[in-house]
């Protein structure tokens, strides 16, 4: 981390608020370490309060979209984790990676919906029709979703 984020961050950390001045330079790379180092603080408030910054700077950034899905995940903000999470998957297009796939999936069934996180994960599939960790969470949400093209991938 930079020293300059390290320092602003020390300090956001003592007087417990965030000030615009004090994060508008940072990078999403900033952002996310930023963020990961509050989360081991113990600082989720913090954390929350610096991924509202960054997305506000940074709002189309897979890096920012990303932890700021994640944050809202373990803090079981499942509205705001399907969101984020969409925005993501909406980013990455047709780079989108397994692991997107799989939270936004996760996001969904926690918010009780549970046919969503299905078409998600068939349409993962359908782009990463080898990955055993895609299937597996498929398989995990109930045998009587059987989209075509993948009910040969349930084992």
């Amino acid at each position: 981390m930079h020293p300059y984020v390290s320092q602003a961050l020390l300090a956001v950390q003592k007087e417990q608020l965030l000030q615009e001045a004090d994060v508008a330079h940072f990078s999403p790379t900033d952002f996310r370490h930023g963020i990961q180092w509050l989360l081991s603080e113990n600082q989720d408030d913090l954390a929350q309060a610096l991924a509202d910054a960054g997305l506000s700077l940074h709002p189309h950034n897979q890096e920012v979209l990303a932890m700021a899905g994640l944050l809202a995940m373990t803090r079981e903000d499942w509205p705001l984790a399907v969101e984020l999470l969409q925005d993501l998957y909406a980013v990455q297009g047709d780079q989108t990676q397994p692991m997107t796939y799989q939270m936004l999936a996760r996001a969904h069934f926690c918010n009780l919906q549970r046919a969503e996180a299905v078409q998600v994960l068939t349409a993962a599939l359908l782009a990463w029709p080898e990955d055993a960790m895609l299937r597996e969470e498929l398989s995990c949400l109930g045998p009587e979703f059987n989209f075509p093209g993948t009910s040969n991938l349930h084992h």
